[in-house]
């Protein structure tokens, strides 16, 4: 009797742990509801989903959104303008000693360079491919036409080029055109003599292999083992032509109204008393005359309802939707800022510009410093003096920001000089401007006024007040409602 508690204990404790825990994701489970929505859904790789032919029509149907949609074709040229703007500048950072003076030399022929190899159009429009293309490619290459004692060239090449016109399956080794090594890195580049769809193409199967080092392939790599790219614009493709669908049906609804000037109808019941009226008839109505219509029968002015008062909330809605992919505000790709009050549209800006900061970087990972190791290699053969360099260190500047309100900027700069939270290097860089360049133009400009009197003004921004009460108040209501 007296072991008939701990029994029950035993028992309790061998059936608590033999228990199961079940638990369960509602997004993986399959239901008549979501059957139809994840359909789609794979197990693929990410070479195997970007297939070929895939990646094919995908071109095909953005290279066609941006040529007929100005809204993508102007997001696609915001795009390539703000990421590369001008083009970038080369800063040599060989410091203080013997090579410092080898600085101006090399940033002064680099840039002669560039303008005559159009370094910065050519990145324009490899950032616009690889917006609609999902990747550009250029070939390095020595063009002895260039006008330029170094040679070196870069030649943009179309993603459809890069390819194996054999009937090859793709491996670790093999993806489309191009081939790697052990350890994963590109080694060689299969590029086709002539664009596939060029109509005077004599030899669409001939291909030259070209070493990776004389190739720059720039794309976003979305997941691990990606070897080739996707569209920016992919998610918005649909988007895209909902947009252009719901414009053209409000286009033909407005003008079918327009089209009918006056609807004759009657209230008179069927067997009633009504001048009889062949269905369909048309009548012409002259310029300040009095007609009269068949008796029993009223005219009725068609209203114009086209178009709908949800039309600009509908475009606004799948424009933000689109423009979100590529991180970019609605303003910036509608271009339409009437909406927007001054701290909502710097709030909206930020995350754009970090996402430009970010391309910028992977820009000059990518491309620009491997152009200009191939450039420095090529300069050495031409300029002496810098063949003794090692390493050559160096840094990018891009096209700044303007500010929307320079006068607020300019005080805000000046006070974080003033307590030390800053440098003139960096206030410069944000303009996208070398600090010893600028301060040395700068000296100049000092040192001529006073060599002719001019008086040298040196006026610290003051702290902005409102010009009025009322202006105060609306700019604080404007901030607290963004």
């Amino acid at each position: 009797m007296g072991l008939w508690p701990w029994t029950k204990r035993v028992k309790a404790t061998v059936r608590t742990a033999v228990r199961v825990i079940r638990a369960k994701f509602d997004s993986a489970q399959t239901t008549p509801d979501n059957m139809r929505h994840w359909a789609n859904a794979d197990y693929l790789s990410a070479n195997a989903a970007a297939r070929p032919e895939i990646r094919r029509t995908l071109r095909n149907r953005a290279r066609y959104e941006v040529a007929n949609n100005s809204y993508a074709k102007g997001i696609v040229l915001t795009l390539a303008n703000d990421v590369i703007g001008t083009g970038p500048r080369l800063q040599m950072l060989l410091g203080d000693g013997e090579d410092a003076g080898l600085n101006g030399i090399v940033e002064k022929e680099f840039s002669a360079w560039a303008r005559a190899v159009d370094l910065s159009g050519k990145l324009r429009t490899m950032r616009m491919s690889r917006a609609q293309d999902g990747e550009a490619f250029s070939l390095l290459f020595s063009n002895a036409a260039l006008q330029h004692p170094v040679k070196l060239d870069c030649k943009l090449i179309e993603a459809d080029q890069v390819t194996t016109p054999l009937c090859k399956l793709p491996t670790p080794m093999f993806v489309d055109g191009i081939v790697f090594d052990e350890c994963g890195n590109p080694k060689e580049y299969h590029v086709l003599d002539y664009h596939p769809g060029d109509f005077l193409t004599m030899a669409p199967l001939a291909y030259k292999v070209i070493p990776a080092a004389s190739i720059i392939h720039w794309f976003r790599k979305d997941r691990p083992g990606q070897s080739r790219g996707l569209p920016d614009i992919l998610p918005a493709l649909p988007l895209f032509a909902q947009l252009r669908r719901y414009t053209l049906a409000v286009i033909s609804a407005a003008e079918s109204a327009a089209n009918i000037a006056i609807f004759m109808k009657t209230n008179t019941p069927a067997g009633g008393e009504a001048a009889e009226v062949e269905p369909m008839t048309e009548m012409e109505f002259s310029p300040n005359m009095a007609v009269f219509g068949p008796e029993g029968w009223e005219p009725t002015q068609i209203r114009a309802e086209q178009p709908a008062t949800t039309y600009d909330m509908f475009k606004r809605e799948i424009l933000n939707e689109i423009a979100r992919c590529i991180s970019m505000p609605y303003n910036v790709a509608a271009g339409n800022s009437s909406g927007y009050n001054y701290a909502s549209g710097r709030l909206d800006h930020q995350t754009y510009y970090k996402s430009i900061r970010v391309e910028q970087a992977h820009c000059e990972a990518v491309i620009l410093d491997h152009i200009f190791d191939a450039w420095m290699a090529e300069a050495v053969k031409v300029y002496p003096e810098l063949a003794g360099l090692q390493g050559w260190p160096h840094q990018w500047f891009w096209d700044g920001h303007e500010h929307v309100d320079p006068a607020k900027e300019a005080s805000a700069q000046a006070q974080r000089l003033a307590s030390n939270t800053t440098t003139l290097a960096s206030e410069y860089a944000k303009q996208g401007k070398d600090w010893e360049s600028e301060l040395r133009q700068r000296a100049k400009e000092v040192a001529l006024m006073q060599e002719l009197g001019l008086t040298v003004a040196q006026v610290q921004p003051a702290d902005e007040q409102p010009a009025n009460k009322d202006e105060g108040t609306d700019e604080k209501q404007q901030s607290k409602a963004a």
